[in-house]
């Protein structure tokens, strides 16, 4: 069936100059804002819109007039929204290309998802919010822990899988490492094929989840991958969902230096963690990582695998051999 007139809220019938004087906004404001959505390019008489775009361009022109979208945020704020809901339609429609609905199934299926998608969104809203007026620094920078989880021999093993196999266990990878994360009061920044990003408020919830993802990943009647971790902690940039700085980038190099079954963290980290008597830390030796000279020393004074899990008395994080695997 044809999708586009459901939803779209009618057949289209307005080309891109009609539906940019009918909002009142400039044909080139239009334009841009189509472009960062990822919308495809139109001419000038191509019947492509509906009301529903000029009402679309009527509130985000109200948005900007009341300041909301500023031009230094509106770029990239709407750039974020077309990536974000290309995604997610790209994956729906897959879903209901399964499905082939009829006409009437299709009326009632589409409604409930998009409810389901606006309760979503208010939910982590909710919770954005809550963290963003609680803090005490800048709206943008905070301290928090840093893990990046990667799959250990994740090109050799993709090489054998078909792809549909390839899917289902990277999309198992990614939902029981999600699950793990949020139990323990973590959030998925974003996942990169064969890595999950997150971060969590204290560095204990963080080392938790790393220590409980590698564990999963040494038992061979587990499913899960093998993997290994890098946890940083101190001051994060976030914006637009996503996490930038020094202490992003230090866990990501700390994760590509990583042993197989093993968890490197940094200094900040081995600050937060030193007195919890759950985790036992362990220096390694000097290791080089690119873009970080001052690092080197760091990692070779006070950068340290956690190596025992006091809660069941492992021996090694790598818990395969139950040795430790210190350099």
């Amino acid at each position: 069936m044809d999708f586009e007139p459901l939803l779209l809220g009618g057949p289209p019938g307005l080309n891109r100059v009609e539906v940019a004087e009918r909002a009142g906004v400039p044909l080139e404001v239009a334009e841009q804002l189509w472009r960062l959505l990822g919308f495809p390019r139109t001419a000038d008489d191509d019947l492509a819109f509906t009301d529903a775009d000029v009402d679309a361009l009527r509130q985000a022109r109200e948005l900007m007039e009341r300041g909301v979208i500023g031009a230094d945020s509106q770029a990239a704020l709407v750039r974020t929204w077309g990536r974000s809901y290309a995604r997610l339609a790209e994956w729906q429609a897959d879903l209901l290309s399964d499905v082939d609905p009829d006409e009437e199934l299709a009326e009632d299926l589409l409604p409930r998802i998009e409810s389901l998608q606006s309760y979503a969104w208010r939910r982590h809203l909710a919770s954005a919010l809550g963290r963003t007026m609680t803090t005490d620094t800048d709206a943008t920078t905070s301290q928090l822990a840093v893990c990046f989880v990667d799959i250990v021999g994740y090109t050799s093993r993709s090489k054998r899988l078909d792809e549909r196999e390839l899917v289902s266990w990277l999309e198992h990878f990614e939902s029981e490492a999600t699950g793990l994360v949020v139990d323990h009061g973590g959030r998925i920044i974003k996942t990169i094929g064969d890595e999950v990003l997150f971060v969590a408020d204290r560095a204990a919830d963080a080392a938790e989840t790393a220590l409980l993802l590698t564990e999963r990943g040494a038992d061979h009647d587990d499913p899960f991958p093998e993997v290994r971790a890098g946890l940083a902690h101190g001051a994060v940039v976030s914006r637009l969902g996503d996490v930038f700085g020094p202490t992003v980038n230090i866990a990501a190099r700390l994760t590509s230096v990583a042993r197989p079954g093993t968890v490197l963290v940094d200094l900040g980290a081995h600050d937060e963690l030193e007195a919890d008597p759950a985790y036992l830390l362990r220096s390694v030796r000097r290791t080089a990582v690119k873009g970080y000279a001052r690092l080197q020393h760091d990692l070779a004074r006070v950068a340290g695998r956690i190596v025992a899990h006091a809660r069941d008395s492992l021996g090694a994080l790598s818990v395969s051999g139950g040795h430790s695997n210190d350099r």
